[in-house]
């Protein structure tokens, strides 16, 4: 046999110094095996150079062949166990955000897979959602932020202001470097070096009648805007869709929050709020001035709610208004009634 054994390491040398894959080199040791095989078969015992006899060959390509199905089986078997990652495609920057987490993912979103409400299928959830945000602002700009965090896969946000330096006291997503740009494509740099696992859609335009189509490509709106008209077009369109709407209000020291879904029978927009204000009753930011940090209070609970909501975990704000008073740091809790009446929705 050590004839044999001197050839196939000189058959395994040149396969490896050829550049040929194992496969190959395995496959012409096969063959060696086999001729001799043949000659120990054929030849009389004194006549072949290899010697043995033929039972202890066969019984060494048995043991050859045991452990090689033995190798295989377990290859097969840490295939199945270990997920391939997709392969992304150059041509769509989106990323696979209904595939499997990769090894970075489940560290990055580790504490959400831990706590018990959300787990790894809440993140797998979070991951194959949707969410249009209108309003790269205030509101908007620390929901993108956490919203990207938690790993909700796909971020539409639609604005069309760009970003001005007195925004940068409050909007924490936008950078003096990047005054003059429009916010919307700020706000997707600023996700983009946060985590390059979320894709944000970027909608450099005015949320208007048109956005119909808009908000049925997505799962979940949150209205981050500074005026009731827009306030009160968003409930209509997201009503007539029967898509969930959390929407949130700041004016210097004051905030409120809640969700409206009337698809689950629960009261909208208007049902709350059936008139609007007149406008001198209800100076602008600019008029009256905001705390920066409000902004950031009621955008963070924004984006807990629709964590919430998207993984199922605790009780939303669907049928309460939450108000904040930073001023006085005072909480209450409304509850809200669907209006039999309402044009949106009764």
């Amino acid at each position: 046999m050590i004839l044999f054994l001197a050839l196939a390491a000189a058959l395994w040398g040149v396969g490896a110094y050829t550049g040929a894959p194992a496969r190959a080199r395995w496959a012409m040791i096969g063959v060696l095996y086999l001729a001799v095989l043949l000659a120990v078969a054929i030849l009389p015992e004194g006549a072949q150079p290899f010697g043995g006899r033929l039972g202890e060959w066969l019984l060494l390509g048995a043991f050859a062949a045991i452990v090689t199905s033995y190798r295989l089986l377990l290859r097969r078997l840490r295939a199945r166990a270990t997920p391939a990652t997709a392969q992304p495609d150059p041509a769509q920057p989106d990323p696979a955000s209904n595939g499997p987490f990769t090894a970075g993912e489940l560290d990055r979103y580790m504490r959400h897979i831990v706590l018990r409400d959300i787990g790894g299928p809440g993140q797998k959830k979070l991951k194959e959602t949707s969410v249009l945000i209108i309003g790269a602002g205030g509101l908007g700009a620390p929901v993108i932020q956490y919203l990207a965090a938690s790993g909700v896969g796909t971020l539409g946000v639609i604005d069309d202001d760009i970003v001005d330096l007195s925004n940068l006291q409050r909007q924490v997503i936008h950078t003096d470097a990047r005054i003059g740009m429009p916010k919307v494509f700020s706000a997707a740099e600023a996700v983009a070096a946060l985590n390059p696992h979320v894709t944000l859609r970027p909608y450099n335009r005015r949320f208007d009648e048109t956005c119909g189509a808009l908000i049925a490509e997505y799962d979940m709106v949150i209205d981050g805007c500074d005026n009731f008209d827009t306030r009160y077009l968003v409930n209509r369109l997201c009503a007539a869709q029967h898509k969930p709407l959390l929407a949130a209000a700041i004016t210097q020291w004051e905030g409120q929050i809640s969700t409206y879904n009337s698809g689950e029978n629960a009261p909208c927009y208007q049902c709350v709020f059936p008139n609007s204000p007149s406008p001198d009753m209800v100076p602008t930011c600019a008029e009256a001035g905001v705390a920066a940090p409000l902004p950031g209070i009621l955008g963070t609970m924004l984006a807990m709610e629709a964590v919430k909501e998207i993984t199922g975990a605790g009780t939303g704000l669907s049928g309460r208004l939450l108000i904040y008073d930073a001023l006085h740091t005072e909480t209450r809790t409304i509850r809200t009634k669907k209006r039999a009446d309402c044009p949106v929705c009764g």
